[in-house]
């Protein structure tokens, strides 16, 4: 059998730990961190991150060697595409070898239905006990020896049979996704096999049935940060990159920083390498805890006063730009940023509910090892990008107004009864924040068009709180889209200005009107308003609130009485037409 090899990227955003990886005719489980091979991760250098997520390390996903991720076979039951025998890999291989018994010539296929909970548990589709239900033996036994039949009518659920050799009537799948489908076979049992045995949790979950390729089986927990001075400097990361040593006062003696000196090629003195190493020694004795806003705050911060040199030195390059003609009320600086590095971390995952937005309320999050571990997995990219800073006051006074107030009170209403839904704390709408994320989705469609990226490629960061209002649109990819110049030149003053009349203006429609505009709720839980996929949704990889709290009305109006021109855009997109 082939090994299933993946990128590194896709450890983090597809297939990490917990999650299901497709390869060939069966499917895999990617097994927990403390199964990794760390000989080969690479050390990753961002401390600011692997502060706030608890850590000491960041490393790169190994890579180079056979069996660096090991992987265990999941689910359990497989089903013979020949002799169509359902059942534990155990019963049906003799060597568990993953060809069937009966016809060695003949791979086993993963059943197609797996359960899960909303707290990350996986088990077994009860096969057995759904075909036998209602009677009082349920046992499997030696004399039940059962079949998945495909009557070949359609693709559906309804069209797959089970039979067993005991003689009990057969019954379909259909009805087996349904909420509450497997609640008559028992609460879950907590199984994480992704962790090993003997790692069970008691769990009072119902498991609901899911199909073992849906998107909502595992979603990942990403946090990520931009890299800025100092952190961004090539001294920064060669110290972190030997803090084990160089951290340790004791061994970190004139001798031997002199010798990383040499073994840096002399490009940094000693005295350069000893104030590095006492920053990093008063950093870490700040006991002021890093959390996700104070990371975005930190970023706005250097974001805004800009780095104008540019060093080959730096992962940091952001330069001033004039503000574009028609938009000063509402700009206060723009930002050509020629060079970002962006490490993104998995933090954990969630099963069913979606993946946890990274500046809203803390949820808890499925582990990654059994116990605590020093290091988590990450990647870095290389990007470049447009920032725009915002003036918080004029937004204040804009979202005082009636239209963004009853605007907030609708959202907040569908976040409230989303929160109930799924037991998790409720959060306030900051309907500013709703409106600079829409600003950045009509962004990135308009430079899709206009830099020549496809809207995949671009991701947007988002600033707001009480005293700033910003957006970063940004490619950082690990391809050579990440870094080609097409959209950091759009941060020059007449492109900027033309393609946000020109984005603005388009998307002031939508080919849905009236029904898009007129949207009471849409979206994953009714989190959005006036957003559909024919104007401002954007792919998955964009946005980094999964395309929730998007109001297209905030930038533009609505059709109704006095609410024509309530938008932050709506006098300019008036002027334009």
């Amino acid at each position: 059998m082939t090994i299933p090899k993946a990128r590194r990227s896709q450890l983090l955003s597809t297939y990490g730990v917990g999650g299901l990886f497709p390869s060939e005719s069966t499917s895999f489980m990617i097994a927990g961190l403390h199964e990794w091979n760390l000989e080969r991760a690479e050390h990753i250098s961002e401390p600011r991150l692997a502060r706030a997520l608890g850590v000491t390390e960041l490393k790169a996903p190994p890579a180079g060697g056979k069996r660096d991720i090991p992987v265990i076979r999941y689910p359990f039951t497989q089903v013979c595409p020949k002799c169509r025998r359902i059942g534990p890999l155990s019963k049906l291989s003799k060597d568990n070898d993953g060809r069937c018994k009966f016809d060695k010539t003949v791979d086993l296929s993963p059943f197609r239905l797996m359960g899960a909970c909303r707290k990350g548990h996986v088990s077994e589709f009860p096969v057995f006990r759904w075909l036998h239900k209602g009677q009082q033996d349920q046992s499997a036994g030696d004399e039940h020896e059962m079949r998945l039949n495909v009557l070949g009518r359609t693709s559906s659920l309804g069209d797959l049979t089970l039979s067993c050799t005991c003689g009990v009537e057969s019954r379909s799948l259909e009805g087996a996704i349904g909420s509450g489908s497997l609640i008559d076979f028992g609460k879950c049992e907590g199984l994480r096999p992704w962790l090993g045995l003997g790692t069970n949790e008691v769990c009072d979950e119902y498991p609901r049935a899911v199909q073992r390729g849906a998107s909502n089986v595992w979603f990942p927990a990403v946090r990520s940060s931009i890299s800025i001075p100092p952190y961004s400097e090539t001294l920064s990361k060669l110290v972190d990159k030997e803090w084990h040593i160089l951290g340790n006062p004791e061994a970190a003696l004139p001798p031997v920083i002199a010798g990383y000196s040499a073994k840096w090629k002399g490009r940094f003195s000693v005295d350069q390498i000893s104030r590095e190493i006492e920053r990093r020694h008063g950093e870490e004795e700040d006991d002021e805890e890093i959390s996700e806003a104070k990371l975005r705050a930190d970023e706005y911060k250097a974001l805004v006063e800009g780095r104008e040199e540019e060093g080959l030195d730096s992962d940091f390059v952001c330069l001033r730009r004039d503000v574009p003609d028609g938009f000063e009320s509402l700009i206060s600086d723009v930002r050509k940023v020629t060079r970002l590095r962006e490490v993104r971390a998995l933090q954990g995952f969630t099963r069913l509910d979606g993946a946890p937005d990274p500046s809203g309320p803390v949820q808890t999050l499925c582990a990654l090892a059994p116990t605590h571990l020093h290091w988590l997995p990450a990647i870095e990219v290389i990007g470049e990008g447009v920032f725009l800073a915002f003036r918080r006051i004029a937004l204040d006074e804009w979202a005082a107004g009636d239209f963004a107030q009853g605007r907030a009170k609708a959202m907040q209403r569908a976040a409230d009864r989303a929160a109930a839904d799924y037991g998790r704390p409720q959060a306030p709408v900051d309907i500013v924040k709703v409106a600079i994320h829409t600003l950045s989705h009509v962004i990135i469609d308009q430079l899709s068009l206009d830099a020549g990226y496809p809207a995949a490629a671009l991701r947007e960061r988002l600033f707001v709180d009480d005293k700033m209002a910003g957006l970063l649109v940004y490619t950082a990819s690990s391809d050579s889209a990440g870094s080609l110049g097409g959209v950091a030149s759009m941060a020059e003053a007449d492109h900027l200005g033309l393609a946000l009349r020109e984005g603005l203006q388009r998307l002031s429609w939508c080919s849905s009107d009236p029904v898009c505009i007129e949207s009471t709720g849409s979206g994953a839980d009714g989190l959005n308003l006036a957003a559909c996929h024919a104007c401002v949704l954007a792919p998955e990889t964009s946005c980094e609130m999964n395309n929730s709290f998007l109001d297209r009305a905030l930038l533009f109006g609505t059709h109704d009485e006095g609410s024509e021109d309530a938008g932050l855009f709506s006098e300019l997109v008036q002027k334009a037409i």
